[in-house]
């Protein structure tokens, strides 16, 4: 349905959109906004705003932004309607009559939905009762027990080939509503429909609201074809855009920060058992462009977890084919492959939920798998190979749509190649990685006894990576002489965050001890700054500090730059900068933990917190723009 733009600024002016972020976030005033922790990166520095009067928040850290009903869609994983229904009821603002046709529509909806209700209460009570004994027998092998059945709502279909149907016909179900919602088969080559689902244990699959929509049957006969069967598309399943336990991972992945996508239904169990509930699948079909969309919505970098064998390896790099078009800044995948000849379920009973953690701290960036794959078609020992591969690098990086992101992958991808010689292996391929597989012949090793992580060339060439960050304090404190209102008024909460900011130059400390004592004193004028730094003999520091503004930065040293603008770079230059030394905190602690330790997690870790870096450098690089260049926001 279409809302009109005055319902929506109806809803938006009843409901203050403070009321509704704080259910989530705890928010303190700041001047005319509302200040608190980002709900969706974990921080330790406010650095999420929501603002009434403009009925808009911004999250500095993550980049998301919008209204009400964004803020409902990105942290509870709701529809546009789903979120304007809400808001609509609690506002108490009435929605328009639906026309008759949607009144149908939905009738016949909500019939469609009793009747897959009760076949999965039919189900259900055939696993727990005298029929299903072997079916739990089985449930009970694999240490599936009865809260799980309770929560994933399992089943068993009886063998029978008329059961469902005959139960579902007492209660005035025809048989023809039984066939379109693919609870029995027909056609016109079978005089009498059947039930599709004989002997199995079945898997509902719930909508986002929770209710049933379809099923997942797994054959209990060990001869039986196929091991795993689905229910067809029909009115209201569609396996392409949906994922199987969607509805209960929605608000565990909103909580962690992340989502983790595996291969069946029993891989999602297992790995809810195993402490992630943020766990989901794809429904019998290798991922589609919107399943991939699903899980961009609940996290920026989906981990795709397969098993350990040809087939995870093929899906894996499918998945990397669907994803590569849509990528954009901050949305990626990772991947992680699971031991040889095991999936989730296998891993958690033979090793724990700890071999499970193993494994997906050592998931791998996009960018990693695609080399690997590339790589691995053909060695490298000759110029036509070395040529051939490439072709066929610049090639898949071309399909990237986003201009940003095809330079910086344009940029790794040349960076490796340049690294390749006459009987070189290509970098990047790790023996311990699941992506690679072993060399014919070769011998087998528990661990790589010598781990080493490279930078990639953005973050080599990034000040970033050596600690430095001249040209960012530089920009913080320079913007602040030329303006130091800013320490003032409605973003007084700034000379707090200056204040605890760890600065590298003599001169970016001095100054900024000056510009802390001003604000203090309830001083804005730039005149009256420029006469304490004269008195204390800093006018060649302030000089110095100026000169080491980026040109892409220096039109927020124009003393009539837009003040909107110019508060909202500050405030992105402040996280950066203290991003980026936390983040070299941690890296220092890893590089210490990998020197005495020299194992696989410690590696994973080093490597995580380089990747991190990495996109601290790529969100400055952002921002390095030409005098003149457009507005960022």
């Amino acid at each position: 349905m279409r809302y009109p733009p005055h319902l929506l600024d109806e809803i938006r002016t009843r409901l203050p959109l403070s009321d509704l972020v704080g259910r989530k976030v705890r928010l303190k005033k700041a001047g005319r906004e509302w200040r608190g922790l980002s709900p969706f990166n974990a921080e330790k520095t406010p650095s999420f705003y929501v603002n009434d009067q403009k009925q808009f928040y911004h999250c500095f850290s993550s980049g998301k932004h919008g209204d009400h009903f964004r803020f409902l869609q990105e942290t509870e994983g709701l529809s546009f309607p789903e979120a304007v229904e809400r808001l609509a009821g609690e506002a108490g603002v009435p929605l328009p009559a639906p026309s008759r046709e949607s009144r149908d529509t939905e009738e016949r909806r909500r019939g469609a939905l009793e009747v897959m209700e009760l076949a999965a209460a039919f189900f259900a009570d055939h696993l727990a009762g005298r029929t299903g004994a072997r079916a739990r027998d089985y449930l009970s092998r694999r240490g599936l027990g009865e809260s799980v059945v309770r929560d994933f709502r399992l089943g068993y279909a009886p063998p029978e080939r008329y059961a469902l149907r005959d139960h579902l016909a007492a209660r005035d179900v025809s048989a023809e509503a039984m066939i379109e919602l693919g609870l029995l088969i027909g056609g016109e080559d079978i005089a009498v429909p059947y039930d599709r689902f004989r002997d199995r244990v079945i898997f509902p699959i719930r909508d986002l609201r929770g209710r049933v929509i379809a099923f997942g049957g797994r054959a209990l006969a060990p001869d039986a074809k196929p091991k795993y069967l689905n229910s067809p598309e029909t009115p209201l399943f569609h396996k392409g855009a949906m994922l199987y336990n969607h509805h209960a991972a929605r608000q565990a992945a909103h909580d962690t920060g992340r989502v983790i996508a595996v291969e069946g239904y029993v891989d999602v169990i297992a790995m809810a058992l195993a402490g992630h509930p943020e766990t989901v699948a794809p429904l019998g079909t290798a991922l589609t462009e919107e399943q991939l969309a699903l899980l961009w919505r609940m996290a920026d970098e989906p981990i795709l977890c397969f098993d350990g064998d040809g087939a995870g390896r093929r899906a894996a790099y499918r998945a990397l084919d669907v994803a590569l078009p849509g990528l954009v800044p901050g949305k990626s995948l990772r991947f992680a492959l699971l031991p040889e000849g095991q999936d989730p379920d296998d891993l958690l009973r033979s090793g724990g939920a700890a071999a499970i953690d193993r494994v997906l701290a050592g998931a791998r960036p996009l960018v990693d798998v695609l080399w690997s794959r590339e790589s691995e078609m053909s060695p490298v020992d000759t110029p036509e190979r070395r040529a051939g591969l490439a072709q066929r690098l610049r090639e898949m990086v071309g399909q990237i749509r986003d201009e940003t992101l095809k330079r910086f992958y344009r940029d790794e991808i040349e960076a490796r190649l340049r690294t390749l010689g006459p009987g070189a292996a290509p970098r990047g391929r790790r023996e311990a990685g699941a992506f690679v597989p072993r060399p014919r012949g070769a011998p087998e090793r528990a661990a790589s006894p010598r781990l080493t992580a490279r930078a990639s060339p953005l973050l080599a060439r990034s000040s970033l990576f050596s600690g430095g960050s001249s040209s960012r304090e530089a920009l913080i404190i320079a913007v602040l002489l030329v303006h130091p209102g800013l320490l003032s008024g409605a973003a007084a909460d700034l000379a707090e965050d200056l204040a605890d900011l760890d600065l590298t130059s003599p001169d970016a400390t001095a100054l900024r001890d000056v510009l802390i004592g001003h604000a203090a004193e309830g001083e804005a004028e730039a005149t009256l700054l420029d006469g304490r730094l004269a008195r204390a003999g800093l006018t060649p520091a302030a000089g110095r500090i100026a000169a080491l503004v980026r040109p892409g930065d220096r039109w927020a040293l124009d003393p009539h730059a837009d003040p909107v603008r110019l508060e909202d770079a500050l405030r992105q230059a402040v996280i950066l900068h203290r991003n980026a030394g936390s983040l070299h905190s941690e890296l220092r602690a890893a590089e210490r933990a990998l020197a005495e330790d020299h194992t696989e997690a410690n590696f994973a870790w080093l490597c995580d917190v380089k990747d991190r870096l990495a996109r601290v450098a790529a969100a400055e690089a952002e921002t390095d723009v030409p005098d003149g260049g457009s507005d960022p926001h």
